[in-house]
């Protein structure tokens, strides 16, 4: 269940107004010359089994969809291609192992000027799909529409770049959705394929909050980091994301919106926490700690299915 992803993507700022939309619509910026700065980062939601090596993707074009004027004067939700002109954010092959990003670690994937105004689409042009099992078998995936039309992630509300300004963008890049594996994952022999079927969430950074903390066991009066724990976070008790503890037990979730969540606490081996809720304030960090108890109940069922 471990999913990072490292990518290093844009070298130099500039500005690239050249992309267009799929109805040939060009990139005739409008009411003013002014321009913000936009930052876009790539972070990817846990991996929920230990059998994958690697989830490989071809990143080789990122575009945003920019509102019309009159769009955001009637504040319209319009997800209509060719609605708005579409500006060039990447135009570069990057290969990406995504189980090599999580707990916050987030790779750039654009930080360029572009015109101010409000963004509500982001679209990602994929390809070169393959899954690398521990076993050494290799899938290579179809990539449906990634690679011809790009991956539609829609930003709501829409993402406002402002004159002089700069806004981040996060691209939570959903792993464990994104790849639907076939056959059993109780073993690695039982897995014989995997669907692709992307998952991205797009998060604005400035109005978003982070939730963080570490997961522990007591062991001889003292505090034991556990790895491998899972949190899972939930909103309206439907599943909103979860989050993997790293080595020291320390796990980190950003792009989580302002509000309520109930979470609780878990790993193989160890009494489940209680559901605790937390606030998420925007632009703010939540801390929660867990302590999990040892399940005795387990190891005794762990010895009964090995003899």
């Amino acid at each position: 269940m471990k999913a990072k992803f490292i990518l290093a993507m844009v070298g130099a700022i500039v500005l690239l107004f050249t992309s267009c939309s799929e109805d040939g619509f060009t990139n005739s910026l409008s009411d003013s010359n002014e321009t913000g700065q936009l930052r876009v980062r790539l972070t990817d939601a846990p991996f929920p089994f230990d059998l994958v090596a690697e989830a490989n993707v071809t990143v080789f074009k990122v575009e945003a969809r920019r509102l019309s004027a009159e769009d955001e004067s009637n504040q319209m939700e319009n997800e209509t291609e060719g609605a708005s002109p579409f500006v060039l954010l990447m135009e570069s092959e990057i290969d990406v192992n995504l189980l090599e990003l999580t707990n916050g670690t987030t790779t750039m994937l654009a930080d360029l000027e572009v015109p101010q105004g409000s963004y509500d689409m982001v679209r990602i042009f994929v390809k070169g799909i393959n899954v690398v099992l521990t076993d050494g078998r290799v899938f290579d995936l179809k990539v449906p529409s990634g690679e011809q039309s790009g991956i539609k992630i829609f930003i709501k509300p829409a993402l406002t770049v402002a004159g002089g300004l700069s806004s981040d963008l996060l691209l939570d890049f959903d792993v464990s959705r994104s790849f639907v594996a076939k056959g059993s994952t109780k073993r690695v022999d039982g897995i014989k394929g995997f669907n692709f079927k992307p998952v991205i969430k797009a998060s604005n950074l400035s109005t978003s909050g982070t939730l963080q903390g570490n997961i522990s066991t007591l062991e001889n009066e003292m505090l034991i980091g556990l790895e491998g724990a899972q949190v899972s976070i939930f909103a309206a008790d439907t599943l909103n994301t979860t989050a993997l503890s790293d080595v020291n037990g320390n796990y980190l979730v950003m792009g989580l919106e302002a509000g309520s969540y109930d979470i609780f606490a878990e790993r193989d081996g160890f009494i489940g926490s209680d559901s605790l809720n937390v606030q998420i304030v925007s632009a703010n960090s939540t801390t929660q700690d867990f302590i999990l108890e040892i399940d005795e109940n387990s190891e005794t069922e762990e010895e009964e299915e090995d003899n």
